[in-house]
């Protein structure tokens, strides 16, 4: 068992190749080091959003892209950690005063301040994580000096409703987010929509608590910070008999670990990073957590730094998807047992048949060209 479902998960992670949906950046020569051709006069900097970098999710995963690259290619890298909104446009600009090649923006509230850095400073390089550019009217925009870092996690997140509607013992799972944005509402999509492909399987009935994907309604909490809002939604869901519960909420998601490690029986599943390995200092949250919906910013980012520092920018949108490694599933870690084996051998099946097309995996969030 522990084998079949640590193959299902995302087999090489280490060695993800952002093609099919985008073009990478690849490794060429730079200027005057031996590490990986990169110059080591290069300076890649990053400008997290309010959730800082210690989220256990999008940005830390992000921010640890930055220190690889930092280490391997022997780099200057700078970091600006955002508290608020409002620091987004300063600290982005104050990386372009400190004289940064390569700006990476982390989140899509940050696209706005994004595209206006971008087209005011054209001579410097950006990428953004999980997002397009946008104009001050949050439209998106394309610009040659911007490479969006995008994910169609709908794919991943429609495994995970697949298998919480086959681990769930009372017939009801649930899912919230922290903000109505896009890359909060595909992961809500996608979990509902999987629930949705199980019960038309196996002629069950279980039920999502938290999201309704045709009126694009739920259960948003307004915040990626208040872990207690995280707290209150998840006791709500548990009291109301869900077993599985879903946060997209960045931080706020501790809010749910601290509520399933108050009953018997409660899992969670976590997004973008490996929920398992980010909380390894909460023995009791790990035991908790059935998967993770996985975001590769880690490698994207590493590798978007190690072809622009090697001369190579390309501002061609990457999307990682389940046939690139982009998305995926982690291990079930503590649960690996208690998985069935006829549903990891329906999550493999799945799997290739939303890389065939055969299942078709579809959200209003998900990335242009997906």
């Amino acid at each position: 068992m522990k084998t079949t479902s640590r193959a299902f998960a995302l087999a090489g992670i280490a060695a993800l190749a952002l093609a099919s949906c985008g073009t990478p950046p690849e490794e060429t020569a730079g200027g005057g080091s031996d590490a990986g051709g990169a110059s080591t006069d290069y300076k890649a900097c990053m400008v997290s959003d309010s959730g800082g970098w210690d989220d256990k999710s999008f940005n830390e995963s992000s921010h640890t892209g930055l220190l690889n690259a930092e280490e391997k290619l022997g780099i200057e890298t700078q970091e600006a950690e955002s508290t608020t909104d409002s620091d987004f446009a300063p600290n982005i600009n104050n990386m372009v005063t400190e004289g940064c090649d390569l700006i990476i923006t982390v989140g899509f509230l940050l696209a706005p301040a994004t595209g206006a850095a971008a087209q005011a400073n054209e001579g410097t390089d950006f990428a953004i994580v999980d997002s397009t550019a946008q104009d001050a009217d949050g439209n998106p925009i394309e610009l040659g000096n911007v490479k969006p870092l995008e994910f169609d996690t709908a794919q991943a997140a429609f495994l995970a409703g697949y298998l919480a509607a086959g681990m769930t013992e009372t017939g009801k799972v649930a899912t919230y987010g922290g903000m109505d944005i896009p890359t909060v509402t595909i992961f809500m999509d996608g979990y509902v929509d999987g629930v949705a492909h199980y019960n038309e399987t196996h002629g069950t009935e279980v039920e999502v608590l938290g999201w309704n994907k045709q009126t694009q309604t739920g259960s948003i909490v307004g915040t990626f910070e208040d872990q207690s809002k995280g707290k209150a939604v998840s006791d709500e869901f548990y009291s109301a008999g869900a077993d599985i519960v879903m946060p997209v909420a960045g931080p706020v998601g501790a809010g749910t670990l601290a509520s399933a490690k108050e009953g018997e029986d409660r899992m969670v599943i976590w997004v973008d990073a490996d929920g398992f390995e980010t909380n390894a200092a909460d023995p009791e949250a790990q035991g908790t957590i059935l998967t993770s919906v996985m975001k590769e910013m880690t490698v994207a980012v590493e590798d978007v730094i190690t072809g622009a520092a090697g001369g190579e920018f390309d501002a061609t949108p990457y999307v990682g998807t389940l046939e690139n490694g982009g998305v995926g599933l982690a291990p079930f870690h503590e649960f690996e047992d208690d998985v069935p084996a006829e549903l990891v051998t329906e999550l493999e099946t799945l799997k290739q048949e939303i890389i065939d097309g055969t299942v078709v995996v579809e959200s209003e969030a998900s990335p242009a060209g997906a």
